[in-house]
């Protein structure tokens, strides 16, 4: 007994690996998907050199909360500093001296500096905005020197350090780990493939 089939065998076969083999192209969510957790990974990946650079350098960050070193560094601006010992101090160059008895520390540009003994110095500082140096010298054994700065960038640490703004950081990072790691549908073409 004889049994008709329709189409060829050659038709069954071609419809069996077009089922069992997975498609080339990925969603648009998965584009964006596989995107957005890249950026993240650099992103981490640069916020630990930065954290080892910093240790390891002597790097820190300052915000300018007056106007007395504009026009070049105006109010609100946010600086990386590096701890210098006062040996290696220059006429010219930008730092920051910590005052002591409770005052904010001072960020002004060196006019002088003269050696007092050991590894004590006097430097003279005067913002640039000012019309004559600080009252007194300071005696330092080591400053900050600025080695660069961004203007208005102080305000946007200032408001993502407000509790409430962490708070909503630490819940989205939650959220996004949680997101990268939860647990994905297969396919079905994965699935066929599989089994």
């Amino acid at each position: 007994m004889s049994v008709a089939m329709s189409g060829s065998s050659a038709d069954v076969t071609d419809q069996a690996a077009a089922t069992t083999q997975p498609s080339s192209r990925k969603s648009v969510w998965a584009i964006i998907e596989d995107g957005v957790l890249t950026a993240l990974a650099v992103f981490g990946v640069i916020c630990i050199i930065a954290t080892i650079a910093a240790f390891a350098l002597n790097i820190s960050l300052i915000m300018f909360k007056t106007g007395s070193m504009s026009p070049t560094i105006p109010t609100g601006s946010l600086a990386v500093v590096r701890q210098i010992p006062a040996s290696d101090i220059r006429v010219g160059d930008v730092t920051t001296v910590a005052r002591g008895d409770g005052q904010l520390p001072v960020t002004h540009r060196v006019v002088s500096t003269m050696p007092v003994g050991g590894e004590v110095y006097s430097i003279t500082m005067k913002g640039d905005a000012n019309d004559s140096p600080d009252s007194q010298p300071y005696e330092v054994t080591e400053v900050k020197r600025v080695l660069w700065h961004a203007p208005g960038l102080a305000y946007a640490v200032a408001a993502i350090g407000q509790p409430t703004h962490m708070a909503g950081i630490t819940v989205a990072a939650s959220l996004l780990v949680v997101w990268a790691f939860w647990p994905r549908k297969q396919s079905a073409h994965t699935s066929a493939r599989k089994s």
